[in-house]
């Protein structure tokens, strides 16, 4: 069935091309943070010696899509919190000198090209998170690099795909207009609401509401409604504050959903239905999905990749 549905997917979009910035150039926001310390025990064994934000999806990190979606939405700046073990994602932002000299000898332009455009997208720095105290916990690790300015949050784990209009440009575009925090959320499954934040809300208009409150992994009986946190958001610097006042939670972790929940107290929040296609590549199906469309969307690739898709359909 993934099989299926991937087939009957969108036109194909250029190899690499980052989704087109709409509405979004005029805000002040520079900062992306990437929290990436987790251990990605969901895709193990691929994992176990390699961070999963750095398993390929077609022929891009998981990481890289991230960035180019905050790229494309104005961003500049990229903050990777980290752990152990995962420098590769900080070495694939910086092309050795080697590599640039051995591409240079054979003449590779065209390769040398695409190095140095990951080189010069952004601004990549990082900050250890020593111990997995929680999504909350990995956002404070980053308050140094970010200061006392707005910024964003990006779960790696989510692909959203829009080629005209990246997600967080989306969310940016309120951010604008209520200088207030922003989170992204689409309708989950009543049955999954145990697996994310939900909200309960007061809408303004279409696809933009009020956030009331929220609670983190609700039973279904508890359940405020069916609008779950996604993995992106627009953050104000006092969040942070409430990060230092917020006691573990869920999982006995500090929960960033708990923060903001202090937060609401005496901040408005806003959460917007986002325009895009989602995939959990943090999941082994997500994943599965996330190469099959994306690599259906690429010129160079969709003609003969759907046709191999076809052979092994009709051969299953």
């Amino acid at each position: 069935m993934v099989v299926n549905d991937a087939v009957r997917a969108a036109e194909p979009r250029a190899a690499g091309k980052p989704a087109r910035v709409v509405g979004g150039e005029g805000h002040d926001v520079r900062k992306a943070v990437f929290p990436a310390a987790g251990l990605g025990t969901r895709m193990l064994p691929a994992t176990k010696a390699m961070p999963k934000e750095m398993l390929n999806v077609v022929d891009r990190p998981l990481i890289q899509y991230g960035v180019e979606e905050a790229v494309a939405s104005g961003l500049s700046q990229i903050i990777l919190v980290t752990a152990a073990g995962k420098s590769a994602m900080e070495d694939h932002f910086d092309t050795p000198a080697a590599l640039v000299r051995l591409l240079q000898k054979k003449g590779d332009t065209k390769t040398l090209a695409a190095m140095h455009a990951i080189d010069t997208m952004a601004q990549v720095a990082a900050v250890r998170q020593r111990e997995a105290h929680g999504l909350g916990h990995a956002v404070l690790m980053a308050r140094p690099l970010v200061g006392d300015e707005p910024f964003c949050v990006f779960l790696p784990d989510d692909i959203i795909d829009n080629p005209e209009d990246a997600c967080m440009a989306q969310l940016l575009r309120v951010y604008e207009r209520y200088r207030c925090p922003v989170i992204a959320v689409e309708r989950a499954p009543r049955e999954d609401v145990s697996k994310y934040g939900i909200l309960a809300v007061q809408q303004v208009e279409p696809r933009l509401y009020r956030v009331e409150d929220m609670v983190e992994k609700p039973s279904v009986a508890e359940a405020p409604s069916d609008l779950a946190i996604m993995g992106r958001y627009v953050l104000t610097p006092d969040v942070f504050d409430a990060l230092d006042r917020t006691p573990p939670g869920a999982g006995g972790k500090i929960q960033l959903t708990d923060a903001l929940r202090l937060l609401l107290e005496t901040t408005p929040i806003y959460a917007y239905e986002y325009v895009g296609r989602r995939y959990d590549c943090g999941s082994k199906l997500g994943y599965l999905q996330a190469t099959v469309e994306l690599a259906l969307q690429r010129p160079d690739l969709a003609h003969d990749f759907r046709g191999a898709l076809e052979d092994a359909l009709r051969r299953a």
